[in-house]
């Protein structure tokens, strides 16, 4: 009951944003090249999606966005995992991964169109380099972030490297792991529109250029909200493969706790209901 209600009232919060947005540009008079009205946005993403435009542009986005995580969870796990077990693999490699990250990707984009080309290399690279760091940190400190007595309970049982690895390091790290992982999905998805920003032959951010020449703010704004859809709806999939894989976790147990709590309040009679129930009996 309590979740119908919430999801009612985001709706109405949203419908009162837009009403209001409809108000102030209309009673203003704001020029469509400055600011359109929320009607003229969903003309225009009406327009992209029944002439089959947008689709195009999304499936390519799409397809960079999921290669370029996948490339960067998979450099970001090797060196996380590296860095994160090894004080001599983080003493060499972890000052340049710094400096690498610390340049701007804005101003890496360009030699990467010129070294990868115009096609869909650039855009996964691009998508891979911004999406790797936030997620390699994550696994460092997952790893490191070990309970001393676990370690020493395990050391002192003989076992190996890999057997603390695999059963006491890499489960304790996987929630931080996870949570890299939802935010290196969004940065793949920013990576992938600035690449297409300096140089692309398709995709939503070279589509946002184009119509950025012709000024046509309306379907800039229409295909910004593709884009926010977008990154919901694959934020969405690493959450709903997060609650899967970490059931065991205790934040996953505590808000399924609190939710089935919740359910068993809703479900139980009050106080003053039992009593009066008794007094007719």
């Amino acid at each position: 009951m309590n979740t119908r209600r919430n999801f009612l009232l985001r709706l109405v919060l949203l419908v009162a944003t837009l009403v209001i947005w409809e108000a102030l540009v209309r009673v203003f008079d704001m020029p469509a090249y400055i600011l359109p009205t929320p009607s003229a946005i969903l003309m225009g993403l009406y327009r992209g999606i029944s002439s089959g435009l947008y689709v195009e542009h999304i499936w390519i986005t799409l397809i960079e966005t999921l290669l370029g995580f996948l490339l960067g969870a998979t450099v970001a796990l090797t060196l996380g995992i590296g860095i994160g077990l090894s004080r001599r693999v983080e003493y060499f490699l972890y000052p340049f991964i710094v400096m690498i990250q610390s340049m701007p990707k804005v101003a890496l984009a360009p030699l990467i169109i010129v070294w990868f080309g115009l096609g869909l290399t650039s855009k996964v690279v691009n998508a891979a380099l911004v999406a790797f760091f936030p997620l390699m940190v994550n696994t460092i400190v997952g790893l490191r972030s070990t309970d001393e007595d676990r370690l020493n309970l395990m050391k002192s049982l003989a076992a190996t490297r890999g057997q603390i690895f695999w059963m006491l390091q890499l489960p304790n790290a996987m929630p931080y792991v996870f949570a890299g992982l939802e935010v290196a999905m969004i940065f793949a998805l920013t990576g992938s529109i600035v690449a297409e920003f300096v140089g692309a032959q398709s995709g939503l951010g070279m589509l946002i250029q184009s119509m950025n020449f012709t000024m046509d703010v309306a379907g800039q704004f229409s295909v910004l909200f593709i884009l926010s859809m977008v990154g919901l709806l694959l934020n969405s999939l690493v959450a709903f493969a997060r609650r899967r894989v970490l059931f065991w976790d205790a934040s996953q147990k505590s808000s399924g706790s609190v939710r089935s709590g919740a359910k068993r309040n809703e479900a139980a009679p009050a106080p003053g209901r039992q009593e009066s129930a008794l007094s007719t009996s």
